[in-house]
């Protein structure tokens, strides 16, 4: 996940803690007001029962305020969301025995939400960051120390992959999502990706000329629209059964007004899609 204030690294630090402060209090209210507009909040609530701490979700950063704490939790109350309208559109019950692959797993949650809801699934978490899949394995889950790219080297076999904001980290997405639809069984892949109107390179690191070393997990290279993301998905072997976008904020009522701020400081939302395989068009293309 990129720093919300990156944009803001040359203004002295003391005002730059009063600016994150003041308006982190104004998105967290954002957040719960478009939580319950978008019908997530319920959610919102049982998945913090289900994984009380989520403190260390991420290597790169700590979740250590209430504000970072609402904001990834209406996050992943979006994605559970998708993945529950997945395994219904797929006609798969809670007697069902079912296995779901989460690739770009960043800490386990996703794997533990989903085990308290669907007790009968089976489950796999994949990630290139090794201390990723230590915090997973610490937590007594299943996870393999690989590539996204690379996933069909270990014969890995699944019902449901997720990718949950982890195509716009990748080199090469197109390749990912095409070695997926050619090589698996899978019968979807529930994928989010941050939301933004006009696509763009991202590589913020570069933008504003700051040479820190900077991992997989620290740095988006594609963020595209939900438009070029549509085509791409269809290039690679995909149809689309569902797609949608969660906002951090309500499409009415007075926290509407912080849509600009969440667009300069953040992301406006996350775009999110429901696939399955599918080659109409990629079987159109003759040079892979």
């Amino acid at each position: 996940m990129v720093g919300i204030f990156d944009k803001f690294y040359k203004i002295p630090a003391p005002i730059k803690e009063g600016l994150r402060q003041y308006n982190q209090r104004i998105m967290a209210k954002s957040l719960q007001d478009a939580g319950k507009y978008q019908d997530i909040h319920d959610l919102f609530l049982r998945l913090s029962q289900i994984v009380p701490d989520i403190r260390f979700q991420y290597s790169n950063f700590v979740v250590d305020s209430p504000y970072l704490e609402t904001k990834v939790r209406y996050q992943h109350a979006f994605q559970i969301s998708l993945v529950q309208l997945a395994i219904n559109c797929l006609g798969l019950n809670k007697c069902q025995e079912f296995t779901v692959v989460d690739i770009g797993d960043s800490a386990g949650s996703h794997i533990l939400y989903l085990k308290e809801l669907y007790p009968q699934i089976r489950a796999l978490s994949v990630n290139l960051d090794a201390a990723a899949v230590k915090r997973i394995k610490n937590k007594g889950l299943e996870a393999i120390h690989a590539r996204a790219e690379d996933i069909n080297d270990y014969n890995i076999k699944a019902d449901i992959f997720l990718s949950f904001e982890m195509l716009e980290h990748l080199m090469d997405p197109i390749h990912f999502l095409k070695s997926i639809a050619d090589n698996t069984e899978c019968k979807a892949l529930v994928v989010t990706i941050p939301y933004v109107k006009n696509s763009r390179v991202g590589l913020s690191h570069i933008a504003y000329n700051r040479l820190d070393k900077i991992n997989a997990e620290g740095v988006h290279i594609f963020e595209l629209s939900p438009h070029d993301w549509r085509l791409i998905f269809q290039h690679s072997g995909w149809s689309i059964i569902n797609d949608e976008i969660y906002l951090q904020y309500p499409r009415r009522g007075m926290m509407r007004c912080t849509k600009m701020l969440w667009r300069h400081l953040d992301y406006e939302g996350f775009y999110g899609a429901i696939l399955e395989r599918n080659d109409k068009w990629s079987s159109c293309y003759i040079d892979w």
